[in-house]
């Protein structure tokens, strides 16, 4: 199993998990979608997945399970391919590990104004002070949110922040999957 250590909630916990696996994984890596399943529900309706999963020997009762979902298309803005997608009432949440160029807030007096997107994630690119971070976000149904962001110049498990609102932006596409 995971070497993610305990985290305040089994949220948290996830995201940390799905953090680490993004990590093994390497830089330069598409995006990648994840269900997320209450695990004890997952071991008594599913119990051939769950040993699949490695988790039928596993003490923990509660938490989350990530399941990796089908590939992420490259070729479509990712807020476009989120609003087609549907869950079933087994999947408790949803999770995203997307990797960006992003500057720091004393930058955003320097952009140029008028660019078109291209043009911007151009201008992005070439700056000084840009910086490659890898972010997971996950929702729960119930609204509860939560994110891990690791930046590839401090690439390791004690440098991860975490926290409910890093990406808002991404947390409100992802609790757009849920809505009726």
């Amino acid at each position: 199993m995971s070497n993610t250590p305990m985290a305040a909630s089994p949220l948290t916990r996830a995201v940390l998990e799905i953090d680490e696996y993004a990590s093994g994984l390497g830089w330069d890596q598409p995006a990648r979608l994840f269900a997320l399943v209450d695990t004890a529900r997952l071991r008594t309706q599913e119990p051939a997945l769950a040993t699949q999963l490695g988790l039928a020997d596993e003490p923990e009762t509660s938490g989350l399970t990530p399941v990796e979902q089908d590939e992420v298309p490259a070729d479509r803005p990712l807020d476009e391919f989120l609003a087609t997608i549907a869950w079933p009432d087994a999947v408790a949440g949803c999770a995203l590990t997307v990797e960006r160029l992003m500057l720091p807030p004393s930058a955003e007096a320097q952009v140029p104004q008028g660019l078109d997107e291209a043009k911007l994630a151009q201008w992005v690119a070439r700056h000084p002070e840009r910086q490659e971070v890898r972010m997971t976000v996950a929702v729960l149904r119930d609204g509860a949110r939560e994110s891990a962001l690791r930046l590839r110049e401090k690439d390791a498990a004690t440098e991860v922040l975490t926290g409910a609102g890093l990406v808002p932006g991404l947390a409100e596409a992802l609790s757009a999957t849920f809505a009726d």
